[in-house]
């Protein structure tokens, strides 16, 4: 007779912390009144909302596009200075390329700060250094994310095949030559992934930074909600909408174009990848091969592939890469003059910072702290609870039909086209200041991210095992519930808590358009010039980001 495991004292305690978590969220529901009568009470607000803003007030079309290309340039030169911090940061941080322990945990170290910090608090010093333009937003968004590409970088590198890096050391390479010909082209695939997906969340921030100064639509959206201008405020944000739509789509199109895709049509596969395959085959074929089969001879078809109409392509790509980087540069108004003439006068700016100060309102401030975290939560149990079934639907595993499949995944790329602070500012409107509407905001966004990551962990599960189910006779219902559910319970607990993690950052940074939190009082801070308080609710952020970072890490571990 078969029993079950007997409890473990690690397993308990997973249990009672998801428990836990999942107590407080309701707790943090049912304590800011997300309800259905809040939301029946603010139908009136709606109707008012929706009076002022139609019709829409569109700026000339050649205005529309020179705001889009400024943001779109920032966006680019952001991304791109992540890009080239992150690769180096990453080299030091992965296990297997990092010189020693202490280069390691320095890297790894340097990537959580990075993470904790808010952009917009690095925008605020930014522009203190640089003056109101593009640098600030520049600066303030590629630095911060160097958090999120350089760990993914880092996690790339570490997951490679130590096989290609092998030969490449036997020939007697250097260390940076073996990186580049070993490590870099398979982990290419990742970094181009990565880097695309990390444009599209700095298109959705940079509307945000608007509301400090950096220039582009969010700059001209925050000045007509300053002057109550719905009709125009919404019109640009429509216009936001769409470029964050498109830049998804986008995206898509062009991972699948320049990484290829196998025969399958399920893994990547370019010239790069193809020259990865020769190098295991040289390694496969051993010593005392005929000439061209040994790990220091690979075949000339390897080395130098030829000009297939995929591999024009993707040259054709990248010649436009480097077109649309140099475009970004003059679009963004960078000059390394603004980076001389801000220099100076470092050491004074950081000493405007330092030491925090509470400005007497501590008790305030903890008190919004509080309610930032209760935002994070309320808002991460229901976009759990929107996403999962939209998730489900979305997977082509499970899923009753394609097309069914085909429309959840519009839906998702859909939702995550809406920056939260668009949102924000329309649940603002109708709901009031407060938290309850930066929590309709953040739940609402995460079912684009969530939505994605469940549809893709239920397609990841192993067929061979519900197929195995089905030929016993199982139902759909019964195979889902019984065997794909259960594979991909452990990935949705560390995507939920990931969500958790980014929803407790934009919580913050959505109290800037009152939305709760303590992100109105940084902001307020801010223009006063109370740069001491700036930093003390800049580290209360820090410690509470650390401990959620440090609580989903422990999770993680005991649920993988």
């Amino acid at each position: 007779m078969r029993t079950l495991p007997r409890p473990t004292g690690s397993g308990t305690a997973v249990v009672l912390v998801l428990l836990g978590l999942f107590a407080a969220s309701l707790w943090a529901v049912v304590d800011l009144r997300i309800n259905v009568a809040t939301l029946v009470d603010s139908v009136g607000n709606a109707a008012d909302f929706l009076s002022r803003t139609l019709p829409l007030d569109f700026p000339p079309l050649i205005e529309v596009l020179a705001l889009t290309g400024q943001t779109l340039a920032i966006v680019v030169c952001a991304t791109l200075l992540a890009v080239l911090v992150s690769l180096p940061v990453a080299v030091l941080a992965a296990a297997n390329t990092s010189p020693g322990p202490v280069s390691r945990y320095g890297a790894r170290g340097l990537i959580v700060v990075a993470r904790a910090v808010p952009d917009i608090v690095l925008a605020i010093v930014f522009f203190r250094l640089f003056g109101l333009g593009g640098l600030a937003g520049v600066l303030a968004m590629g630095l911060h994310s160097v958090g999120m590409v350089g760990k993914l970088y880092a996690d790339a590198i570490e997951q490679i095949d130590e096989g290609p890096r092998t030969a490449v050391r036997s020939t007697g390479a250097r260390r940076l030559q073996e990186l580049v010909s070993g490590v870099l082209p398979q982990v290419l695939p990742a970094l181009v992934a990565t880097a695309l997906h990390r444009f599209d969340i700095n298109l959705r921030i940079s509307v945000l930074l608007g509301f400090v100064g950096v220039g582009g639509l969010g700059f001209e959206i925050a000045g007509a909600l300053r002057r109550l201008d719905y009709q125009r405020g919404i019109a640009l944000a429509l216009v936001v909408l769409l470029l964050c739509i498109a830049a998804e789509l986008l995206s898509g199109v062009i991972r699948r174009a320049l990484l290829g895709a196998d025969r399958d049509g399920t893994r990547p596969v370019g010239p790069l990848t193809r020259r990865i395959r020769g190098i295991r085959a040289e390694l496969a074929a051993g010593p005392g091969r005929a000439p061209g089969t040994g790990p220091r001879a690979l075949a000339p078809d390897v080395v130098t592939p030829p000009w297939t109409a995929r591999r024009m392509r993707g040259a054709g790509y990248a010649v436009l890469t480097g077109l649309i980087v140099v475009a970004s540069l003059w679009g963004a108004d960078l000059s390394p003059w603004h980076v001389l003439a801000g220099l100076p006068g470092a050491i004074t700016t950081i000493g405007l910072f330092w030491p925090p100060d509470t400005g007497g309102i501590l008790d305030t401030l903890l008190a919004e702290l509080l309610v930032t975290v209760q935002i994070a939560l309320a808002a991460t149990l229901l976009g759990a609870a929107l996403a999962l079934p939209i998730g489900c639907l979305a997977a082509r595993n499970v899923a009753p039909a394609p097309w069914v499949a085909s429309a959840a995944r519009f839906v998702v790329v859909l939702v995550r086209g809406l920056p939260e602070l668009v949102l924000a500012i329309v649940f603002v409107v109708i709901t009031g200041l407060g938290p309850v509407a930066g929590t309709l905001a953040l739940a609402i966004g995460s079912v684009g991210l969530l939505g994605k990551l469940v549809a893709d962990s239920l397609e990841e599960t192993d067929e061979r095992v519900q197929q195995a189910v089905y030929s016993a006779g199982a139902g759909r219902a019964q195979v889902f519930v019984a065997v794909t559910l259960p594979q991909a319970a452990p990935a949705f607990v560390g995507h939920v808590l990931y969500q958790l993690d980014v929803n407790l950052r934009s919580a913050t940074l959505l109290g800037v358009v009152g939305a709760g939190g303590i992100g109105f009082y940084l902001l307020n801070a801010s223009r006063v010039m109370e740069f001491g308080v700036v930093t003390t609710v800049m580290l209360m952020i820090f410690a509470v980001v650390m401990a959620v970072e440090l609580l989903a890490l422990w999770l993680r571990r005991r649920v993988a």
